[in-house]
C-alpha cells in the first residue's frame, strides 16, 4: 500500500540570471514498510524534491510550481505552514546529512530529544526523558543515562548520526526521510548506520525515503530505486532490475563509477624513497590522563613511484601519520628518512626548502583553499615561493597546471566558492603539483565526493602519478577506493600498523580480524551477486 505518492513535482529557483528548474515533473512512491532510495549526483534534484514535500525550500528564491504529494489522504504541497509543522517530526521525520550542523551545540542531547515529545505529545518531562533514554539505547548509544546529558561535540560522527536517528524516531513517525545519512562516515560506521536504519524500518513497520549519491550504499537495503539526473527521474525499478539490467546511460555511468579492480602494475620492484622507523606522535591528555598515542611505534617503507594505501577508521591515527611524515604534526619519537635525508632533523629554512619535494592534498578543499584567493593566486603562490618560475613566465606554468588537472584555463580568475566539490579538489591537486614534488600525501581526497566525481579524481591521480613519476601515500577509510588505487596497503588501528601487504594479500587473504571487519563493511554486497 502506498504511503507517499509524489506526482509531477515541479520546483524552481529564481536567481539573478533568471528562473532555474531544479525539479522537473518528478514522480515516485514510497510503500508502507519498504525503503525507496533516490539516487543521483549533487545537483540532480534529489534533496530538493524531498525538502519540498515538507515545506523546507526557502521561499524566495525557491518555489513549488506544480504537482502533488499525497500522504495520509492529504496533499502535502497544499498544506499551510502550521499544518505542515504538525506533520513534521510526528508523522514524517527527517535525518539530515550533517548532524553536527543540525544539532544545537548549546543544548544537551537529551534536551533536544525530548523537545518533540513535549511539543507534539505534551508528554511530561520525566516520561519524555525515560522514552529518550530507551530510544538512545535502541539506536546503539552506550550508557544512555549518562550520555543523555552530553553535548553534541562530545560524540563521534557515527554517534551523532545515531542521535539524529533517535531524534527522528522519537515520535514514531510513519515515514522517515534520510538525506545522505552516511556520507563521509567510516566504512564500518556506515555499515552500522545502514543496518540500523534497515532494522528500525522492519521493527517499526515504517516507510523510508533514502537519499544518496552512491548506488553501492543502497544496494543492500532498498526495495525500490529511483535514479535522478538534472531534476528528472531517468530510471526506476527494483534493485535487481537497476543493478543487473540498467537501461539509462546515466544509471550505467553511476554503476561504472563504483570503485572496483586493482592496479595492473602492483608487483613492480622499486627503490625505497621513504623510510619510517618507530614513529611516535603523542598528544597530551587532559589533566592527569595518559597521552593520546595517535601514532605509536610505526615503521614502514614507501617505494619510489608506488601508491601506498593507508586505511583505517576515524581515530586510527592515519591522518596524523600522514601529517607527521610531512612535519605538519610534532613528532614525539622516531625518524622519517626521505631519499637519505632525515626529515625529522630539519628546521627553519632547510625544512621549508625540503617541502618543495613533499606536498599534501587535504580532505576538504573548501577549507584548505583560501576563499579570498583566485585559482590564479592559489597556484601562483607555491610557484613564486619556491622560485620555480618568475612573474614573466608565471602564466605559462599556471596554464600547464590547469591543463594537467583538467580545468579550463578560463577559470583562473574564479574563487573557490564558484566551483563544485570535484573542481575544488582538482585545484587542490594542482596546487600540490605546482612545486613538482616527488612525494604526495593524499588525505581522504575523495571521501565526500559524488561517486562519479570520485572516479574522475582517482583516475586523475593515477594518470598524474604516471606522468610525473609521483610517489604517494593515499589515506582513506574506504577499502574499495584503496583497492582501486594502491600498490600496497597498510591497515592502521589505534595508532599501530596491524596488517601490511600487497593489495591481493590484504583483500583476498586478510590475517587480522580488524581488516576482515573493514572488508565485510564494504557496501554493495548485492552488486557482487
Amino acid at each position: 500500500m502506498s504511503l507517499l505518492s509524489v506526482n509531477n513535482l515541479e520546483v524552481s529557483f529564481v536567481t539573478r540570471n533568471g528562473t532555474q528548474k531544479a525539479v522537473k515533473g518528478v514522480s515516485f512512491e514510497v510503500q508502507e514498510k519498504q525503503i525507496t532510495a533516490i539516487i543521483g549526483e549533487s545537483g540532480s534534484g534529489k534533496s530538493v524534491s524531498c525538502y519540498a514535500l515538507l515545506g523546507l525550500i526557502p521561499s524566495p528564491p525557491g518555489r513549488i510550481d506544480g504537482g502533488s504529494a499525497e500522504f495520509g489522504g492529504r496533499d502535502l504541497l497544499t498544506l499551510s505552514e502550521n499544518e505542515l509543522r504538525e506533520i513534521r517530526g510526528r508523522d514524517i521525520a527527517m535525518i539530515f546529512q550533517d548532524p553536527m550542523t543540525c544539532l544545537n551545540p548549546f543544548l544537551t542531547i537529551g534536551e533536544q530529544l525530548i523537545e518533540p515529545l513535549r511539543l507534539h505529545r505534551g508528554m511530561a518531562r520525566d516520561a519524555a526523558r525515560q522514552r529518550a533514554i530507551e530510544l538512545l539505547d535502541e539506536v546503539g548509544i552506550r550508557s544512555p543515562e549518562t550520555t543523555f546529558d552530553s553535548f553534541p561535540h562530545e560524540f563521534s560522527g557515527g554517534m551523532r548520526q545515531r542521535v539524529m536517528i533517535a531524534m527522528a524516531l522519537i515520535n514514531e513517525p510513519r515515514l522517515l526521510i534520510a538525506d545522505e545519512p552516511t556520507t563521509a562516515l567510516d566504512v564500518t560506521i556506515q555499515a552500522q548506520i545502514l543496518r540500523l536504519i534497515a532494522d528500525l524500518q522492519k521493527n517499526r513497520d515504517i516507510g523510508v525515503l533514502f537519499i544518496s549519491h552512491d548506488l553501492a550504499v543502497v544496494a543492500d537495503i532498498a526495495d525500490q530505486i529511483v535514479v535522478m539526473e538534472q531534476g528528472e527521474v531517468v530510471e526506476a525499478g527494483s534493485p535487481d532490475t537497476i543493478f543487473k539490467n540498467a537501461q539509462h546511460p546515466y544509471t550505467r555511468k553511476l554503476l561504472a563509477a563504483i570503485p572496483s579492480g586493482e592496479r595492473a602494475n602492483a608487483t613492480a620492484q622499486r627503490d625505497v624513497l621513504i623510510e619510517v622507523d618507530q614513529l611516535r606522535t603523542w598528544f597530551p591528555g587532559s589533566g592527569q590522563d595518559e597521552p593520546v598515542k595517535a601514532v605509536d611505534g610505526v615503521s614502514f617503507n614507501i617505494n619510489r613511484g608506488e601508491v601506498l594505501g593507508l586505511v583505517g577508521e576515524s581515530g586510527s591515527g592515519k591522518s596524523t601519520l600522514g601529517r607527521s611524515i610531512m612535519r605538519l604534526a610534532a613528532i614525539t619519537e622516531g625518524s622519517v628518512v626521505f631519499d637519505g635525508t632525515d626529515v625529522t632533523a630539519l628546521e627553519g629554512r632547510d625544512l621549508k626548502d625540503f617541502r618543495r619535494r613533499m606536498q599534501m592534498i587535504f580532505q576538504d578543499p573548501f577549507a584548505s583553499l583560501n576563499p579570498r584567493m583566485t585559482v590564479y593566486d592559489t597556484l601562483a603562490e607555491p610557484l613564486l615561493l619556491h622560485g620555480i618560475c618568475d612573474r614573466k613566465n608565471l602564466d605559462g606554468h599556471i596554464a600547464k597546471l590547469m591543463d594537467d588537472v583538467g580545468l579550463a584555463r578560463g577559470f583562473i580568475r574564479k574563487y573557490p566558492h564558484e566551483f563544485s566539490g570535484g573542481q575544488r579538489q582538482r585545484i587542490a591537486i594542482g596546487r600540490a603539483l605546482a612545486t613538482q614534488p616527488e612525494f604526495i600525501v593524499a588525505d581522504e581526497p575523495v571521501s565526500a565526493l559524488d561517486v562519479t566525481i570520485q572516479a574522475q579524481i582517482l583516475d586523475l591521480l593515477l594518470a598524474l602519478g604516471e606522468e610525473h613519476q609521483l610517489t604517494m601515500l593515499f589515506v582513506s577509510h574506504d577499502m574499495a577506493v584503496i583497492r582501486r588505487i594502491a600498490d600496497r596497503v597498510l591497515v592502521m588501528y589505534r595508532g599501530k600498523i596491524v596488517e601490511a601487504g600487497t593489495v591481493s594479500q590484504v583483500f583476498d587473504q586478510p590475517s587480522e580480524t580488524y581488516t576482515q571487519s573493514l572488508l565485510a563493511s564494504i557496501p554493495g554486497a548485492a552488486l557482487a551477486g
